[in-house]
């Protein structure tokens, strides 16, 4: 019998060896994961957006550097997009009828079809929304350059985009997404914080 359970005390020990080994190696690595990583409140947001130079539906130069001091959201499209971009934009123009004229916010429409939608294409067509609405459009590798810049998806010119707005802040900073699945009214008091 003596002999008998000196196997079994050999194979336990190994057994309590390698589940102590394991928590120790687990623990380790916690402790190096939550040590180096930063803390989720101090993280910053993800750099989106950044200083453009694109021209407007008006023929005119626009800049980040004109939008200063007021909040904008930025939506990349097309004109010939049958129903999302649209949509999109009639629903921009009603958040923007909820603030009212007098508020100091914009959008930006930006083309991802340059070749198609012209500055007289684009004007054509936001005529149908919000006068706040600026159509955007220029050299297909400065959009390129610039849509790369806000993580835009456009597989083809006037194929496929991603739908996102974003909303960026008086200093021209993403903030963040800017939901348009809501109200109109709880969407513009969003906006107003940004004012």
């Amino acid at each position: 019998m003596k002999y008998a359970s000196l196997p079994q005390s050999k194979a336990l020990r190994r057994l309590l060896y390698t589940i102590i080994g394991f928590a120790v190696g687990l623990s380790a690595f916690a402790g190096l994961v939550f040590g180096v990583m930063p803390a989720q409140k101090g993280l910053s947001p993800p750099l989106i957006g950044g200083s453009f130079a694109m021209i407007g539906h008006d023929s005119r130069v626009l800049t980040s550097a004109d939008l200063a001091g007021r909040p904008y959201l930025v939506f990349f499209g097309f004109t010939h997009c049958s129903d999302f971009c649209p949509m999109t934009l009639s629903e921009i123009s009603a958040v923007f009828k909820e603030l009212g004229q007098d508020k100091k916010v914009t959008a930006l429409f930006v083309t991802v079809d340059p070749e198609t939608d012209t500055p007289e294409v684009l004007k054509a067509y936001l005529a149908n929304f919000d006068s706040r609405i600026i159509g955007l459009t220029g050299d297909p590798k400065k959009l390129a350059a610039v849509a790369e810049a806000f993580e835009v998806y456009a597989k083809r010119p006037g194929d496929f985009h991603n739908g996102i707005v974003y909303l960026m802040d008086k200093r021209g900073k993403f903030v963040s997404t800017f939901n348009l699945q809501r109200p109109p009214q709880q969407a513009a008091r969003e906006l107003e914080h940004y004012l």
